[in-house]
C-alpha cells in the first residue's frame, strides 16, 4: 500500500497534530505531501501555518479563504431547514467538512495526488464526514487516516514523536489542556478534558472565545432588524452585506449579548455519547429570526412538513451524508418552501436571550381581518360548529364503545 503512494493532500491547520501527521505521512509512506489549510472564518492568522508548513520542507502549501462559499453555500441551505441535531445542536463542526472534503479532492485532482488525509481521531464523528465526503466526490480516493494506523495512543506520544522530529511543540501542548477547540465562521466547539465529566460545571469564562456569559452581558437590549430574501438573510439593520459578513456581524451582536452558549451531551454516529459546549451566537440569533418570518410567511402544511423533514435532514448532516442524494432530494423540498420566506424580522437580544417583537413580509398569509376579536364580515363563526362535529366523529364513536 505504502508503495503505491506519491503524493497526499493533508487536510492542515498548522498545529501539533496535523504537523506531527506530516512528518508522519512523508516517515511512513515515502511519500510527497501536499497541505491544504481552509480558511472558513476560524478567526486565526493563517499565515503560520504556512510558515510552519515550509519550515517543514513543503513545497505546496494551499491555503484558501472559503469564507463566502462556506456561508453562502452550506450554512445558509442548512439554516433554510432550521436544523438543529437533537433539538440542540447548530450543527456547526458538522457542515464545515464536507467543504473541505471537497476542496480536498478538488485539490488532489489538480496536483495529481493519489491520496488525502486527515487529523480526525477514530473515536469521532469527524474521520466519518470526511471520508463519505471524499468518496461522494471521489469514489476511488485513497485515503490515510493516521490515528487508526499509527501506535501513538497519547498526548504524551505526539509530543515524544514531536520532540524527536524537532516538530515545535507549544507550550501549552506540554501540560494537561482544559479542552480541544474547533472553530469557523458557524461556531466554536469545546470538548474533553475538564468537559468529559458531564456533572462538571463548565467553565465558561475560561470557555468562551467568541460571546460574553448572559450574566456579563449588558442591563439594556440590542435591537436590531434582519431582512430575508428566499429564505436567506440578505441585511441587517436595512445595510445589505454578503454572506459571511452578515454572519460575522450576528456573531458580534449576539456574542456580545451573551446568545448562543449550549452544553449538549450527544450521540455520535460512531455509537458513543460525547459532551461538549458550542457557542453559536450568530447562527442561534438567526434560526430565531428564521422560525419567525417562516411563521409569517408559510402555509400551515408546509410549515408542519418542513418541521417533520428537519430532524431527518438534521441526521444526515450530522453524520456526513451532505452529499447523498437523500440529502439533496430534501433540501430542494425545502428551498422550495423557502421562495416565500422574504420579509423583515425585528429582535431584541438581551442577557442571553433573542426576542423577536415584530415580523413583516411582502407575502404575509396573516389576515388581520380574519384573526380580529372585533366584528367581521369576511368569518362565519357557525361554520365552525360542522368542523368541530366531524372532526369529533371519531371520538364520540369511540367514546361511546368504552362505555
Amino acid at each position: 500500500m505504502a508503495g503505491d503512494i506519491k503524493k497526499v493532500v493533508l487536510a492542515y491547520s498548522g498545529g501539533l497534530d496535523t504537523s506531527i501527521i506530516l512528518r508522519w505521512l512523508e516517515e511512513t509512506y515515502h511519500c510527497e505531501v501536499v497541505t491544504f489549510t481552509a480558511d472558513l472564518g476560524q478567526g486565526e492568522e493563517l499565515e503560520p501555518a504556512r510558515q510552519k508548513a515550509e519550515m517543514m520542507g513543503i513545497k505546496e502549501i494551499y491555503i484558501e479563504d472559503l469564507r463566502e462559499e462556506f456561508v453562502r453555500d452550506y450554512v445558509f441551505p442548512m439554516f433554510r431547514a432550521n436544523a438543529l441535531y437533537e433539538g440542540t445542536y447548530l450543527l456547526g463542526t458538522s457542515i464545515a467538512r464536507p467543504l473541505i472534503a471537497k476542496r480536498q479532492i478538488e485539490i488532489a485532482r489538480e496536483v495529481g495526488a493519489d491520496a488525502v488525509s486527515h487529523g480526525a481521531t477514530g473515536k469521532g464523528n469527524d474521520q466519518v464526514r470526511f471520508e463519505l465526503g471524499y468518496y461522494a466526490c471521489n469514489p476511488d480516493i485513497k485515503i490515510i487516516a493516521p490515528w487508526r494506523e499509527w501506535d501513538m495512543a497519547s498526548r504524551t506520544d505526539l509530543i515524544n514523536y514531536a520532540e524527536k522530529h524537532q516538530i515545535p511543540v507549544p507550550k501549552d501542548k506540554r501540560g494537561e489542556s482544559p479542552f480541544s477547540q474547533d472553530a469557523n465562521l458557524l461556531h466554536i466547539s469545546s470538548e474533553g478534558k475538564i468537559l468529559e465529566d458531564p456533572w462538571q460545571e463548565p467553565d465558561y469564562d475560561l470557555i468562551l472565545a467568541r460571546m460574553v456569559t448572559p450574566m456579563a452581558a449588558p442591563d439594556y437590549p440590542t435591537e436590531i432588524t434582519i431582512d430575508f430574501e428566499a429564505g436567506d438573510p440578505i441585511a441587517i439593520n436595512g445595510e445589505a452585506m454578503s454572506p459571511a459578513t452578515l454572519l460575522a456581524k450576528l456573531n458580534d451582536l449576539g456574542g456580545a449579548n451573551g446568545v448562543g452558549a449550549t452544553d449538549i451531551v450527544e450521540n455520535r454516529f460512531v455509537g458513543m455519547k460525547s459532551r461538549g459546549v458550542y457557542e453559536t451566537p450568530g447562527g442561534t440569533v438567526l434560526l430565531h429570526a428564521r422560525r419567525a418570518m417562516e411563521s409569517l410567511t408559510l402555509d400551515r402544511g408546509a410549515a408542519h412538513q418542513k418541521d417533520e423533514l428537519m430532524p431527518r435532514y438534521a441526521e444526515m448532516i450530522y453524520n456526513g451524508f451532505w452529499f447523498a442524494p437523500e440529502r439533496e432530494m430534501l433540501q430542494a423540498a425545502i428551498d422550495k418552501a423557502s421562495e416565500r420566506v422574504t420579509g423583515t424580522v425585528r429582535l431584541k437580544l438581551y442577557k442571553g436571550n433573542v426576542i423577536v417583537t415584530g415580523r413583516k413580509s411582502p407575502n404575509s398569509l396573516y389576515d388581520e381581518a380574519m384573526v380580529t376579536f372585533e366584528e367581521d364580515s369576511v368569518y362565519n363563526q357557525h361554520d365552525a360548529e360542522g368542523f368541530i362535529r366531524l372532526n369529533a366523529l371519531r371520538l364520540r364513536l369511540g367514546a361511546r364503545l368504552k362505555k
